[in-house]
């Protein structure tokens, strides 16, 4: 896997309780996935049962942060048996850099996939200079 220097993870800093954190309930790290192309990077984000309505994608000096909430399931009546389906939030953030346009980025959410389109500027991209001749 190559490492690009236009997008990369906020340095992981140890924190005893996060101190962002105002309400009860654990904090998620959505994994993700990350593409480059000449014109573009894609991130892809894992935050299943996150709703639109529930997605936060912030963006403030440089730093992109994700946020998400994962609400409970509609409770059935009956005694539980087995609950493995978490409620909590999704936290994590990037730093770009200004090879991004960032008044460009898009965004998109299926399937509890959340897919950021960031294009580079285009002083950023390669071209090929045609020399002339005399």
């Amino acid at each position: 896997m190559v490492e690009t220097q236009e997008l990369k993870p906020q340095e992981k800093m140890e924190v005893a309780t996060p101190a962002e954190q105002t309400k009860p309930g654990p904090v998620f790290t959505p994994n993700v996935d990350i593409f480059e192309t000449e014109k573009m990077i894609t991130l892809l984000a894992d935050v299943p049962g996150v709703k639109s309505e529930d997605l936060g994608i912030d963006l403030k000096d440089n730093m992109l942060t994700l946020t998400g909430e994962v609400k409970p399931a509609n409770i059935l009546s009956g005694e539980e048996v087995l609950v493995e389906y978490q409620v909590g939030s999704y936290y994590r953030q990037f730093t770009l850099t200004e090879i991004i346009d960032q008044a460009k980025i898009e965004a998109e959410l299926e399937n509890g996939v959340l897919r950021l389109s960031l294009p580079k500027v285009e002083r950023a991209l390669p071209r090929r200079i045609t020399v002339n001749a005399r």
